[in-house]
């Protein structure tokens, strides 16, 4: 991702957070129920108390209060591009870690953490053929010790498909690409018509 495209998502975000304020819509999520829909699939990887969770475009990393909801204490990091976010980020959830900067800024050590997690963090139309999304894939496979839980928006929906500012992908190709890193993965689709959900376990996890 070069330095435009970061600037691009950095402004949208803070023009979202003004018209929005603390709601998953300057997020850029239709709903609360949405959201949340996104996190409940992601956390059924298996998250267990005590373990350490990295959120890769975490926003105001509402996903530690759903995670925290849910009688999991954890661990919890957020990273987000927006310095806007962060901050109310910080603000709300004081007892989470959070960092400011895209994930290959903090280059984390390989199995750093064990579970990672991203949630609609590569949705942003970047015209490169998704190139940067399977970077961000072998990442943060990279450095989980357990797994990784990621969400893309689904090209075989037609609204997805209609809307050239949205980067999709097809659930085929995504696993084919991921059978590289694991042959333990598993995709999801039966929560949201326009999403779907990528699980990658380490076979020694």
């Amino acid at each position: 991702m070069n330095k435009q495209q970061r600037q691009r998502i950095v402004d949208r975000h803070k023009d979202a957070l003004l018209r929005h304020g603390h709601h998953p819509n300057a997020l850029y999520w239709s709903s609360r129920e949405i959201q949340e829909k996104r996190f409940q699939v992601l956390s059924e990887i298996g998250i267990q108390s005590g373990d350490s969770v990295l959120d890769v475009g975490c926003g105001f990393g509402d996903l530690a209060a759903y995670l925290e909801g849910q009688n999991l204490e954890l661990d919890y990091t957020g990273i987000d591009l927006s310095p806007d976010l962060i901050e109310v980020g910080r603000e709300k959830y004081p007892q989470a870690k959070f960092s400011v900067g895209d994930l290959f800024d903090f280059d984390p050590a390989p199995q750093s953490y064990d579970y990672v997690l991203l949630s609609g963090a590569l949705a942003e139309q970047i015209s490169d053929n998704g190139a940067y999304a399977r970077r961000v894939i072998e990442r943060i496979y990279a450095i989980c010790r357990k797994g990784v839980a990621f969400n893309l928006l689904d090209a075989r929906n037609d609204w997805v498909a209609s809307r050239p500012d949205l980067q999709s992908f097809h659930p085929d190709e995504i696993m084919k690409f991921c059978k590289e890193l694991t042959e333990q993965r598993q995709t999801r689709d039966d929560y949201l018509d326009n999403d779907f959900t990528v699980y990658l376990r380490r076979v020694n996890a």
